[in-house]
């Protein structure tokens, strides 16, 4: 008489994290050209939280920003979000979130936890590399002004992350 636990479950999981991703968009400081928030975080915990199928809410909220609810960071929304030059970043979210939840379906922390390093390393890629493609800024320039200033933050968010997933 009841219906798929499981589905319901990720259904509910991915209604969350969508939500917790585009909240995590307006705790944002603004520093330009890329705004520091918290979606980083959220899309590391939905990786520790729901393992591989963490790339559906990823993939919701990528469509809802395009489809212009204003979800992407300080409500922006649209394709020119992902054109502009942070959209290499929020792209990114999708293989990082991956690598994060296939990480996070081991036992090993070993692997948990360069799961993480990974995915935000990935986010970073895709970032600077788009950076540097869309404004014409030179690699180095890139990472200097989207890795750089970021390190410590996205430290702080990963280890957090890794310490909620041995929490959970």
């Amino acid at each position: 008489m009841y219906g798929n636990e499981k589905r319901s479950h990720l259904i509910s999981l991915t209604a969350a994290f969508v939500a917790l991703i585009a909240v995590g968009g307006w705790v944002s400081l603004p520093i330009p050209p890329v705004p520091v928030t918290l979606q980083t975080f959220f899309v590391l915990l939905a990786a520790v939280v729901m393992g591989r199928y963490a790339v559906l809410p990823v993939f919701v909220y990528l469509l809802l920003g395009i489809l212009n609810m204003p979800v992407f960071h300080n409500g922006l929304a649209g394709i020119g979000v992902l054109m502009g030059a942070t959209g290499g970043y929020l792209i990114g979210f999708l293989p990082a979130v991956l690598v994060a939840g296939f990480a996070y379906e081991q036992e090993n922390r070993i692997i948990r936890a360069g799961g993480i390093t990974a995915a935000t390393l990935i986010i970073y890629l895709f970032g600077i590399t788009w950076m540097s493609y869309s404004t014409g800024m030179a690699l180095t320039q890139a990472v200097l002004l989207g890795v750089v200033p970021f390190i410590a933050g996205d430290a702080l968010k990963g280890i957090a992350t890794y310490i909620i997933g041995e929490r959970i």
